[in-house]
């Protein structure tokens, strides 16, 4: 498949391609910019073990993918994905992105007014299938080729052919365990969780992931 990440070249999103490169897919790691994207792009490759394909293009060439994930900072997605209604049209567009600011010497999150960034995105794509999704993941370790990252992925949305698309593509990733957590409406306090987490790192200076006990795991 192919797919697109528009704003790619962040820690999150360029962890995300260089994994589902590996596993096959090809992927568009989006920018602003197209020297940016190409820079990155020219990295990933050159790393030990990668095989499979990443192309640096700017934003709106990432949109035209198959399936598209937006890993922009929080406060500029809604405005992003807006201006690239057009390329993402009809399809499963999926958020990654957290809403969150730093106060005094620990990360909090932000509330948008439509509740979460995945609605804000929602609201900007009336045509598309918003899924929200991997706001937990350690980006490091899901960069890490042949490494299992042992996370649990909560995933929301209002459309359930998209859901599931998404969940058995990141089920495809060695270690990650997608959870159907219901609707988008959802979503704000999957975000803000994020704060959590990323506070813990910093007290306990590891990263943290989320396992939910009591389930039956195939």
């Amino acid at each position: 498949m192919r797919i697109g990440i528009v704003g790619g070249t962040g820690a999150a999103g360029s962890s995300l391609g260089l994994r589902l490169s590996s596993l096959g897919h090809e992927i568009l790691l989006g920018s602003r910019t197209l020297e940016k994207a190409s820079s990155v792009a020219e990295s990933l490759m050159k790393l030990p073990g990668q095989t499979g394909t990443i192309e640096g293009v700017v934003n709106a060439d990432a949109a035209k993918g198959e399936l598209v994930f937006i890993a922009t900072p929080w406060d500029g997605a809604q405005s992003t994905v807006g201006a690239l209604a057009k390329e993402l049209s009809g399809k499963t567009v999926v958020s990654m992105v957290n809403a969150l600011m730093k106060v005094g010497s620990e990360m909090q999150p932000v509330f948008p007014a439509r509740g979460s960034v995945a609605q804000s995105i929602q609201a900007a794509l009336p045509s598309c299938f918003v899924v929200s999704a991997l706001h937990h993941v350690p980006a490091k370790e899901l960069g890490e080729i042949g490494i299992s990252v042992e996370s649990d992925i909560l995933v929301c949305s209002d459309h359930a052919d998209s859901k599931k698309q998404v969940m058995e593509l990141l089920d495809s990733v060695p270690g990650l365990f997608s959870l159907d957590c219901g609707s988008l409406a959802n979503s704000g306090a999957i975000e803000a969780m994020t704060a959590v987490l990323i506070n813990l790192n910093i007290r306990y200076k590891t990263r943290t992931a989320l396992r939910i006990t009591g389930l039956r795991r195939n």
